[in-house]
């Protein structure tokens, strides 16, 4: 490209000279003309050097720049997708997931209830026995109770029938023989 670019240069400074020199020829009007004509040249040569020189590496960058960009959208892609499988993958096994929470949920919710129903049969087992020791305590208490009335009510007519058969002599004779069995030693007494 530069080899050209000389080429170039070194024509259009052999073809000026002699457009210079027509145009002398025809006329001082003329002369301006290639002038305007040579600066137009040697502003586009200047403005093309310019660009070849400078446009290489801007658009070199800049192709660079876009093949990083890609890179990195494509990692991106690739991440996003691995994250949408991995989603995916969750998803799937979150319905099994779910079936055996609930298995397990029932499985347990069938223990407890085992085991509250052996507790409170247990329990009522217990109370029962309780409750049987109670009834047990209260009927000894009312039986003792009940002993007591009768020997009460025993001893009450005891006293009754003895009144009633008891006579002046009888109690004096009681006494006699009391007091007999005072003035005997306690061995000979029967």
């Amino acid at each position: 490209m530069k080899s050209s670019l000389r080429i170039f240069a070194i024509g259009l400074a052999l073809a000026v000279p002699a457009v210079f020199a027509q145009g002398q020829t025809e006329g001082g009007e003329g002369g301006l003309e290639v002038w305007k004509w040579a600066n137009f040249i040697v502003l586009v040569i200047g403005l093309g050097y310019l660009v070849v020189k400078n446009a290489g590496p801007f658009f070199d960058a800049r192709t660079k720049r876009i093949r990083e960009d890609m890179a990195q959208a494509n990692e991106m892609w690739k991440a996003a997708e691995a994250r949408a499988a991995e989603v995916e993958r969750k998803l799937a096994t979150l319905e099994s997931e779910i079936a055996a929470f609930r298995n397990e949920s029932q499985i347990e919710a069938l223990n407890e209830t085992k085991r509250m129903k052996l507790q409170t049969a247990a329990e009522i087992a217990r109370i029962k026995e309780h409750a049987g020791q109670e009834i047990a305590a209260a009927g000894k208490a009312a039986r003792l109770e009940l002993q007591r009335y009768s020997a009460h009510l025993a001893i009450g007519l005891a006293e009754d029938i003895s009144r009633g058969r008891m006579t002046a002599d009888t109690q004096d004779a009681l006494v006699r023989e009391f007091v007999r069995d005072l003035g005997q030693p306690p061995s000979s007494r029967n």
